[in-house]
């Protein structure tokens, strides 16, 4: 049975398997000793290959080298072996596009860890960026310094990366994001931050925030929108600090609130676990107020969530002025006061429906922050039933009719038809049409794409040349498709959703 399955939104193009292109050494006693020389004499498909050492310069990256069709690849040798130690900045590139990082280690910077902008320009972004397996840690500052700050961003992901140790002060974040649209943030883990672990604002619109670990993630762990500079918006008309933020199957521990709703709308926080928060489970404010221009945060909804908290709790919710906290929509939250089960204080701005309230979740083992479910939970199968999120924290995927309530789904049997058993990557999503896929099991194998419409029904089957990286033209008209791909004896490696959008 045709089932809906996640959609990777993995926001870059993946390079085709490009014949020409060159490795290019960068380390002590090589030609190029600098990210930036190596850079500066790449070409599109090329790979800058970073030896194991520690670097104490900054990066300074200009310009676009890749293209559409083939990106410019940085990766440290070793994974976490190239360290950039210290400075104000570790990197900073600008108007930089078609770039993939993959395994660095950023730490001790004073000023931001890696910072990545459009130069300024507000109308010309830089694209299509991913960033894999890296480390920003140990920031030496406490005031407005980020880990990673990016400004004017469209169409990124930040996959499988650590932030530990953020600004200590009530300014700094893990992941900061001006004005920046189509990105995923997901798999990543998130401790010890500052101001916020993720901050979004300044126009910044459709970013999923999905199967994150966030503990002690700061005052907001996530901050869905903020106080942005009016000159500083992309883009400048907008009406918005956050709009379209879909957080999903993520796990949240003892930050001040794990969630802040500021100046954003139609966002959804959707089947999370949120464990001891301090002060607050969520806040709705507006720090930028302009009721000719700005919406007043409002329209956005919190729905299937654990809420586990302590009896010391401030209060639910803090409503701010300039709110229209009546627009929400609050549905089939789990609400356990650890303390005080037959806690009533909830005081939401609007009814609940569906929801549970004193009833313990049940968690396998919450001191060793397991948080997969009991067979006896109340949480399985009591979730509204949403179209997304479609896996869990652990990339399971949820019930379709009766989803369980948090961030993982019960699992009642271990099913291989119902799991993506490979780690295999479909580039991009949303695309025109031509898509590329990565992956380490699919060399010398016999595979084939499948093809259905989002009610089920057969389009088309594909064989997949299996080339290192092999390249598909779909052939598809404007839509969103589901699709399966296997292997030879009909194992399913790969399914999920695509949006083709020419």
């Amino acid at each position: 049975m045709i089932r809906f399955f996640f959609l990777i939104l993995l926001f870059i193009n993946i390079a085709e398997n490009n014949l020409s292109a060159n490795t290019i050494i960068v380390g002590v006693n090589q030609t190029y000793t600098s990210i930036q020389s190596a850079y500066n004499i790449a070409k599109p498909g090329d790979t800058i290959l970073v030896n194991e050492g520690i670097y104490t310069q900054t990066e300074y990256l200009s310009g676009t080298k890749g293209n559409d069709k083939n990106n410019i690849y940085v990766i440290s040798k070793k994974r976490h072996g190239a360290i950039y130690r210290g400075g104000s900045e570790a990197w900073h590139l600008s108007s930089v596009s078609y770039i993939v990082i993959e395994g660095f280690v950023f730490e001790q910077q004073t000023g931001n860890g890696v910072n990545m902008d459009d130069s300024g320009s507000l109308v010309n972004p830089s694209t299509n960026i991913a960033i894999f397996h890296c480390i920003f840690r140990d920031i030496k500052a406490t005031g407005n310094n980020d880990l990673l700050k990016l400004s004017g961003l469209d169409f990124f992901s930040i996959s499988e990366c650590t932030f530990l140790n953020g600004s200590l002060g009530s300014s700094g974040s893990g992941i900061d994001m001006v004005g920046c649209h189509n990105g995923r943030i997901n798999k990543c883990s998130f401790e010890n931050m500052g101001a916020n672990s993720i901050q979004m604002k300044g126009g910044s619109q459709y970013i999923r925030i999905e199967k994150n670990f966030f503990k002690k993630g700061g005052q907001r762990a996530i901050n869905i929108g903020g106080s942005t500079g009016l000159a500083f918006f992309r883009p400048q008309n907008a009406t918005f600090e956050a709009a379209d933020v879909n957080v999903w199957s993520n796990i949240f521990i003892e930050s001040d609130t794990p969630i802040a709703f500021v100046g954003c709308i139609r966002s959804k926080v959707v089947n999370n676990t949120i464990i001891n928060p301090v002060i607050w489970i969520f806040r709705i404010l507006q720090e930028t107020v302009d009721p000719n221009r700005f919406a007043p945060c409002g329209m956005n909804e919190f729905t299937n969530n654990i809420v586990y908290f302590p009896n010391n709790i401030r209060t639910i919710v803090n409503i701010g002025p300039n709110t229209d906290p009546s627009s929400f929509i609050f549905s089939n939250n789990l609400w356990y006061n650890h303390q005080n089960p037959s806690f009533n204080q909830y005081n939401l701005p609007v009814a609940e429906t569906g929801s549970i309230k004193g009833k313990d979740p049940l968690f396998v083992n919450l001191a060793q922050e397991n948080f997969n479910l009991l067979k006896s939970s109340p949480a399985i199968g009591q979730g509204k039933s949403v179209i997304a999120p479609i896996e869990d924290y652990n990339g399971n995927l949820f019930e379709i009719n009766n989803r369980s309530i948090g961030a993982i789904e019960f699992q009642k049997v271990s099913n291989n038809d119902d799991l993506n058993t490979s780690s295999m990557l479909v580039y991009p999503n949303p695309s025109k049409g031509l898509i590329h896929i990565i992956s380490d099991l699919i060399k010398g194998e016999h595979l084939r794409i499948t093809i259905y419409s989002i009610q089920g029904n057969f389009i088309k089957s594909i064989p997949i040349i299996t080339t290192t990286n092999p390249s598909i033209d779909l052939q598809m008209n404007d839509g969103t498709y589901m699709y399966i791909i296997e292997d030879s004896k009909k194992n399913i490696l790969k399914k999920s959703l695509l949006l083709i959008s020419k």
